[in-house]
């Protein structure tokens, strides 16, 4: 990702798929970016994000080395998130997505916490307690349970 990309000013879609890429970097002059695609890489984390962080709607990152979300709560418009079989194994990484006010829409299968859990059939249940505003993951609609219906209004 050299720095030429900064060039692309009016670029809302860009799509870096398939390149060995081993560090998000030089994303600085892409003040319009709404679609990042930069799935199947050598990527090991989110740095470099933050470039985009006021202006990115979907980030997929799915087939690569990431195993810690840090740096992910400055995506303050991401609504979708694809980040399939990646590494991350802790449920201390995966609540760093709660920091997410605009996400509804994750893609996390494949990663060995999600591979754990629905092994043990309580994967849906788990993050979709961690992540309340999901309305879909891994491409299921995320069905609540309305607890408690009779509470809160008097």
């Amino acid at each position: 990702m050299d720095a030429s990309l900064s060039t692309l000013v009016n670029c809302e879609r860009l799509s870096l798929s398939t390149n060995c890429i081993e560090k998000i970097a030089n994303l600085n002059g892409l003040k319009n970016l709404r679609i990042l695609s930069l799935g199947r890489n050598n990527i090991k984390n989110l740095n470099g994000l933050e470039a985009v962080g006021d202006t990115l709607e979907e980030l997929w990152i799915s087939y690569n080395l990431i195993e810690k979300l840090k740096g992910i709560h400055v995506m303050k418009k991401l609504k979708v998130l694809y980040m399939s079989n990646n590494l991350v194994k802790e449920w201390a990484e995966f609540v760093k997505l709660a920091d997410l006010p605009c996400l509804v829409d994750l893609v996390f299968v494949g990663n060995p916490l999600e591979e754990k859990y629905s092994a043990e059939g309580t994967w849906m249940d788990e993050a979709s307690k961690r992540l309340p505003k999901l309305k879909k993951l891994d491409g299921t609609p995320v069905i609540k349970q309305e607890e408690d219906e009779g509470d809160g209004e008097s």
